[in-house]
């Protein structure tokens, strides 16, 4: 019976671990806005940005967590209201663990950008982000209970536990609003709140059906960019989350200065900051755009109780992204203004 139970539980984790922690999130979540909240996508300056990120953590402990993470976003002018519409995707990849055990979802969105002034850029903006997220482990790289002899593992011992199903989906939404406005011609900021599992998804594996497994994730989010002197910019992000009584603190800034101006586009600028992710990791990171795309890295240091295992070493994290008008009709240069980050 408790190697029953032994096994039952392996297969229990394998299932769940995913649903019933935290959502994950990027350290550099400034360059993954669909992630932090779907309103947020198209606040932005130019027609199409598209985003890749790319996560190492935790491989001096255990296998290596990996995350990666692409989104696309394409805004379209839909009237002489300075009115947009977004249309975007997302598609992430999450695995960790001796079995293999991964995440894959495929989200598309839509924001509607509603303009409140004829004078600067102040937008209301709604969105809803609707996919599929799936689920799977390898099943051959399970340990069993009854797979032990006289206490010692033993792999040619085939388990007599049977695992018919190693993996499950379902469909998922999240939804948010956005408040964006220039200052003045040198300040732009934003805050956010949204909402993801706002359907409660329901999981299905070889135990039955779990309810709430995904508890719905409450966020606010705020980032503000400012030009200081001639050739100096301070970017700050922050993201308060609340899911399933988990709370989640994540804020920072990046102070940039142009080390390349050009006459009829925007100046290349290197960026160097610190995040903080609180309770868990001191993020240096740093940021370089050269003239449509941008380059970060950032590392995690860090400082929650695992640091004894970790001896201070989280994860490694890369960001690309691409940024640009469209030599098209409909470009929104032809528009007044959107906020710049």
């Amino acid at each position: 019976m408790k190697k029953k139970l032994i096994s039952l539980l392996c297969v229990m984790i394998c299932f769940y671990q995913i649903g019933f922690a935290q959502d994950f999130t990027f350290s550099q979540f400034y360059e993954q806005p669909i992630i932090r909240n779907p309103a947020l996508a198209g606040v932005f300056t130019g027609d199409l940005r598209v985003s890749a990120a790319y996560r190492d953590q935790w491989s001096s402990i255990t296998v290596p967590f990996r995350t990666s993470a692409v989104s696309i976003e394409y805004k379209i002018p839909l009237n002489e209201k300075n009115d947009y519409l977004t249309i975007a995707s997302l598609m992430t990849v999450d695995a960790a663990g001796d079995i293999n055990l991964k995440r894959t979802q495929f989200k598309p969105a839509i924001n509607f950008h509603k303009s409140l002034s004829g004078n600067r850029d102040t937008y209301l903006s709604g969105a809803f982000m609707f996919g599929i997220v799936s689920s799977h482990f390898d099943a051959s790289k399970l340990i069993m209970g009854d797979q032990y002899r006289n206490g010692a593992y033993d792999p040619s011992n085939a388990s007599a536990q049977p695992i018919t199903n190693t993996s499950y989906s379902y469909w998922d939404m999240s939804a948010g609003l956005c408040f964006s406005t220039s200052l003045n011609d040198r300040t732009n900021f934003y805050i956010a709140t949204g909402m993801t599992h706002v359907t409660n998804p329901v999981i299905k594996s070889t135990t039955g059906s779990v309810p709430d497994a995904v508890p719905s994730n409450i966020s606010i989010n705020t980032g503000i960019h400012s030009q200081t002197g001639d050739n100096g910019h301070i970017m700050a992000f922050a993201d308060y989350f609340v899911q399933g009584g988990n709370h989640q603190l994540l804020g920072g800034f990046m102070y940039g200065f142009n080390i390349a101006e050009y006459n009829n586009s925007e100046p290349d600028v290197f960026y160097l900051g610190s995040f903080l992710r609180w309770g868990d990791a001191i993020i240096p990171a740093m940021k370089i755009g050269l003239s449509h795309f941008n380059l970060g890295v950032s590392y995690d240091i860090n400082i929650s109780k695992l640091n004894v295992a970790s001896n201070w070493r989280g994860g490694l994290e890369v960001t690309l992204g691409y940024v640009d008008f469209l030599k098209i009709r409909n470009s929104s240069i032809d528009k007044v203004r959107c906020t710049r980050f």
